[in-house]
């Protein structure tokens, strides 16, 4: 415990991956910090979105460092949860993991076409949770 917030185990921070579907992504673009919301899936460790041409396939191309945060939070009674998942960021390129994602139906929100599917297997992986008062 620290300050309110508990911290979260790594299987705890793993579990509440896979319990969501949005989070963020953080890149760096000219020496800027830069969060984009995306849809996602964690399959097998490995957080997984698909993006158009762009920033985050960028990182992706360029194996850059990203930061991936997802939480969840209840106003009403002020608790709530945040995961951070820090790594090198890939494209996904060969067809058998490909067709692993392409099978999850990973349905970005937003309109337009994203084709590129980017994964992240994280290096750092940390979580904390308010707890209540």
């Amino acid at each position: 415990m620290d300050d309110g917030l508990e911290l979260l185990t790594e299987a705890e921070c793993r579990s509440l991956l896979a319990s969501g579907s949005i989070g963020r992504v953080g890149v760096t673009v000219g020496a800027l910090p830069v969060i984009l919301p995306v849809n996602y899936a964690f399959v097998d460790g490995t957080i997984v979105f698909r993006t158009a041409e762009g920033t985050k396939l960028r990182a992706a191309v360029d194996r850059a460092v990203i930061a991936f945060e997802v939480d969840d939070y209840d106003e009403v009674l002020q608790r709530g949860w945040s995961v951070l998942a820090v790594g090198h960021a890939s494209e996904v390129a060969g067809e058998d993991d490909l067709a692993t994602f392409r099978a999850l139906g990973l349905a970005p929100w937003a309109d337009g076409t994203r084709t590129h599917y980017v994964r992240l297997v994280p290096e750092v992986l940390t979580g904390r949770r308010i707890v209540a008062v």
